[in-house]
């Protein structure tokens, strides 16, 4: 079954940066893996005169989830540290919308949480949100939980994400979440018109 990609649809790119790929502070295991199939759907979504987005994790160097300050993760995706950047190979569009997640205080794994993505979706008339990226686990898994919880049609795809896995199936268990609150799947490219 083939998907409409048209300007009603956008596409949300999660966390593709160098802190999170395989030479990174808080790497996802073959994370680069995917950056050919985004860039595929980069190019499908520019086609169709679609809106592209791309989150980012952009803390302070005191964020709350730092190791040094109590939290869980390494010191990753400092403002304008090179670790922040999006990865080299990611090919972004001029005209992609980025949306940076910066809050000091918390951890905010959602593209939604603290940003204006939700009022500038709104605003284009956007009713379908097609997303991939990093990590499945964490921040693709809470954008998609919210896309659909404030009423976007939302396509996970599978084929342009992977995990943390901090337990082995981190991953499979965010995807069942993630079906379970409706999102549809997207196995591969080929699949959307």
């Amino acid at each position: 079954m083939g998907f409409k990609i048209d300007k009603n649809s956008a596409l949300i790119v999660v966390d593709v940066q160098k802190d999170f790929c395989p030479g990174g502070t808080l790497p996802v295991k073959h994370g680069d893996e995917i950056i050919p199939v985004l860039n595929e759907y980069i190019q499908k979504f520019e086609e169709a005169g679609a809106q592209i987005y791309t989150t980012r994790d952009w803390h302070p160097s005191n964020h709350v989830s730092f190791k040094s300050q109590g939290g869980p993760w390494p010191s990753h995706c400092v403002q304008n540290t090179e670790g922040a950047e999006f990865h080299r190979d990611l090919l972004l569009p001029i005209g992609t919308i980025i949306i940076s997640k910066a809050n000091s205080l918390k951890e905010t794994y959602s593209g939604f949480d603290e940003t204006n993505l939700e009022e500038d979706l709104k605003r284009k008339n956007i009713r379908s949100v097609f997303v991939g990226g990093l990590a499945t686990d964490y921040c693709v898994l809470n954008t998609v939980l919210d896309a659909l919880r404030l009423g976007f049609e939302t396509f996970l795809l599978t084929d342009a994400i992977k995990g943390v896995n901090v337990r082995a199936n981190d991953s499979e268990v965010a995807i069942e979440e993630m079906k379970s609150k409706g999102v549809q799947l997207i196995l591969n490219i080929d699949s959307t018109n």
